[in-house]
């Protein structure tokens, strides 16, 4: 099977995703500093879960550039990345709404573990149809950055009920690690 149709519709859930989470900031009701200045969580909320959308787009895009064809086990590995990403919206709102407290902290650091998880499991799916010596493969080795990245989700989702602003710094720490799209395909793929 190729790739282009689940391309065209990760594309189209991820879009939706975002158009979800940017329909929660809304407009304050006084055009005053202050008024602004009440809307910080929900707006820093909405930055950090944007960036995260976005890399997850970005390194989609690399891990599917990498690939010849797919599988109906990666038709399903990618919807099950899908699912955990569309709850990312639910998540966002509910913390920036209740400020950062405890259980919402906790509760969004889980729906990054999620997806991080299913997209750990995207890969070796399509490592699985591509091959043990294709280009993904060797891009991908072991995977250390995703095992790490699970391995700080759950540092962070740890700390989430007594040190809220421990488990955000190390969700944000995450997200600088996938800033840059995946160089090991990059690498990998201009040799």
């Amino acid at each position: 099977m190729g790739k282009e149709r689940m391309t065209a519709f990760t594309d189209g859930v991820i879009a939706v995703i975002i158009t979800i989470m940017v329909l929660d900031l809304k407009a304050p009701e006084s055009a005053d500093w202050s008024a602004l200045s009440k809307l910080l969580p929900t707006f820093l909320s909405y930055v950090l879960s944007f960036l995260y959308v976005a890399i997850y787009w970005n390194n989609h895009h690399h891990l599917l550039a990498a690939c010849e064809r797919v599988s109906g086990g990666v038709l399903w590995a990618n919807m099950h990345l899908l699912f955990w990403l569309s709850l990312i919206p639910f998540t966002t709102a509910w913390l920036a709404e209740n400020h950062f407290e405890p259980v919402p902290t906790l509760l969004y650091g889980a729906s990054l573990f999620a997806p991080a998880l299913a997209y750990a499991i995207l890969a070796r799916t399509l490592i699985g149809v591509q091959g043990r010596e294709s280009l993904l493969a060797n891009a991908l080795g072991a995977g250390v950055k995703e095992i790490a990245s699970l391995a700080l989700y759950g540092f962070g989702a740890a700390f989430a009920l007594w040190a809220p602003a421990v488990s955000l710094a190390t969700y944000v720490a995450v997200a600088l690690l996938w800033l840059v799209p995946d160089r090991r395909i990059e690498r990998t793929m201009t040799r």
